[in-house]
């Protein structure tokens, strides 16, 4: 496994003796910020499993956050993290300074979200949706995969992603890989690690709101109903303070309401303690699945 730090450095395994020769290698990326958990690992071995190259990016991109006392208390374990990618076959690992990815300091081109970055988690955090797209961008770029795997528990983020990628023509295909959760269902998350013992019990409610509100779903329940019951789970728990509970189009973002029929991604984020955090289910609407 290759450790690299700048983009010449990444440029110059492009061409490296591992690669199948005559016929094009497929080349996978699955970006991160670090303080690596299963969840990143699920994504490496998924990327694993279908391409010949596997290239994980440790970056915390400053771009993406909106409260400066949050990125500066981000767990940064790149040490730990190259422990963890070494076994699972990992052929470069990309983990770039600020410097190196923003030499002129803020860029001044940027690429835009959209309504997408507007809505539900990017109402909350203004700028941010922007900030990871700008840096999704740069990395496809310096990368240039095949495939990039995100996780299932970012659902709006997935979202923006394959929309950019779309709408901007990038020759890369977004894979989603479902979301890990801890035995007792809380999903995994590197916040995770601020939660003390009281506030990790807390913070079960999300997964069992998102538990509620897909069982009320998939026995036919309409959208008022299925978020209902969600709600209802929630209140169970009034010392976390609930930001959005709400069904969204998996294609678009935009928060569904009404007599909608289809698949729909449930999510919520909530703060526990002084820890933000969002899960998400995807289900469907329309009649009773068995």
């Amino acid at each position: 496994m290759r450790i690299v730090h700048t983009a010449d450095e990444l440029r110059g395994l492009a061409s490296r003796p591992g690669r199948r020769a005559g016929d094009r290698a497929s080349r996978a990326v699955v970006m991160t910020m670090g303080a690596l958990h299963e969840g990143h690992l699920a994504l490496v071995r998924a990327a694993r499993e279908e391409a010949d190259e596997v290239v994980v990016t440790i970056f915390v991109n400053p771009l993406q956050f909106d409260d400066a006392a949050d990125l500066d208390s981000y767990p940064r374990t790149l040490d730990a993290d190259c422990a963890l990618l070494e076994p699972l076959g990992v052929d470069v690992v990309f983990a770039p300074s600020v410097e190196e990815m923003y030499p002129a300091g803020d860029p001044v081109v940027t690429v835009a979200a959209g309504e997408i970055g507007r809505v539900l988690e990017g109402a909350h955090r203004p700028g941010h949706f922007d900030g990871v797209l700008t840096v999704v961008c740069k990395l496809l770029h310096m990368t240039q995969p095949d495939l990039a795997f995100f996780g299932q528990k970012d659902a709006q983020q997935i979202i923006a992603v394959r929309t950019m990628a779309r709408d901007l023509s990038m020759p890369v295909r977004i894979v989603a890989v479902p979301t890990v959760r801890d035995a007792d269902g809380l999903a995994l998350s590197s916040r995770n690690v601020f939660l003390s013992a009281p506030e990790r019990a807390r913070a079960l409610v999300l997964s069992r709101a998102l538990q509620a509100a897909d069982a009320a779903a998939r026995v036919g329940a309409d959208l008022a109903e299925a978020l209902a019951a969600g709600h209802a789970a929630l209140a169970h728990e009034p010392d976390v303070e609930v930001d959005y509970l709400e069904a969204l189009d998996p294609v678009s973002a935009v928060p569904l309401e009404g007599d909608y029929r289809g698949e729909a991604v449930i999510a919520v984020a909530a703060r526990v303690g002084e820890t933000r955090l969002i899960d998400n289910v995807v289900t469907r609407f329309g009649p009773p699945i068995d």
